[in-house]
C-alpha cells in the first residue's frame, strides 16, 4: 500500500505543478462556464445558459483530465523510459496504473466540486437526476482515459501530443459541450450526435 500511496502523491504533485495541465484541466472549463453563462452568444432553447453549461463543463473537465493530461503525460513518460523503470520497481505496473487512476479521480472530484460551486454561484441548481450525472462522469472518465492511453501507447510523444490536443479541440467544438447539438447544420449535426 505504501508504494501506491507514494506514487499517487508524486503523480498528484506533478499534475498540480504543471501549468499547462492546470490550464487544460481547470482554466478552460472554468473560463467557458463563466464566460458563456454571462453573455448571450449561444441560446440554449429555453434553458438558462448556466443550467446547460455547468454539467457540460464538468464533462469537459473530465475529458481534459482523463484524456489530455493522462494521455500526454503517459506518452512522455513512455518516451523517456519512465514506464520501463517504474515497472521494474517494487511499485510494479498494477500499482502504477492504480496510482494514475487515483490521481485522475482525485483531480476530477476537485474539478466537479469547483465547477459545481461556481455554477451554483451563477444560479445553477443540480437536477433531481444528478446521481445519473455521477455515473455518466465515471463512464466518461473510463472512455476518455482509454482514448488517452491508447494514443499514448501507439504514438511517439510529440505525435501523441498533437493527436490528443486535436481530438480535444474537435470534441470541444462539436461535442455538444459548449454549443447544443441542435444548433449544428445537417452533416455536422450527424457527426456531433455520433460523438
Amino acid at each position: 500500500m505504501k508504494p501506491f500511496l507514494s506514487q499517487w502523491r508524486a503523480e498528484l504533485t506533478l499534475a498540480m505543478r504543471q501549468g499547462e495541465q492546470l490550464l487544460v484541466s481547470v482554466g478552460i472549463p472554468l473560463g467557458i462556464l463563466v464566460f458563456f453563462s454571462q453573455i448571450d452568444v449561444v441560446s440554449f432553447d429555453g434553458v438558462k445558459a448556466v443550467d446547460y453549461l455547468t454539467p457540460a463543463t464538468m464533462a469537459l473537465a473530465v475529458m481534459s483530465t482523463s484524456m489530455v493530461s493522462l494521455g500526454i503525460g503517459t506518452g512522455f513518460d513512455r518516451n523517456y523510459g519512465v514506464l520501463k523503470r517504474l515497472g521494474a520497481t517494487p511499485l510494479g505496473r498494477g500499482r502504477w496504473l492504480a496510482a494514475k487512476v487515483a490521481t485522475v479521480a482525485t483531480i476530477e472530484v476537485g474539478q466537479v466540486a469547483m465547477l459545481g460551486a461556481v455554477g451554483a454561484a451563477l444560479g445553477w441548481r443540480p437536477p433531481a437526476t444528478w446521481p445519473l450525472g455521477i455515473v455518466a462522469l465515471a463512464l466518461g472518465t473510463a472512455a476518455f482515459a482509454g482514448i488517452g492511453l491508447a494514443l499514448a501507447g501507439a504514438l511517439p510523444a510529440l505525435a501523441n501530443l498533437a493527436a490528443t490536443n486535436s481530438v480535444y479541440l474537435v470534441l470541444l467544438l462539436i461535442g455538444g459541450m459548449v454549443v447544443p447539438l441542435e444548433k449544428f447544420p445537417g452533416p455536422l449535426a450527424a457527426l456531433a450526435h455520433g460523438l
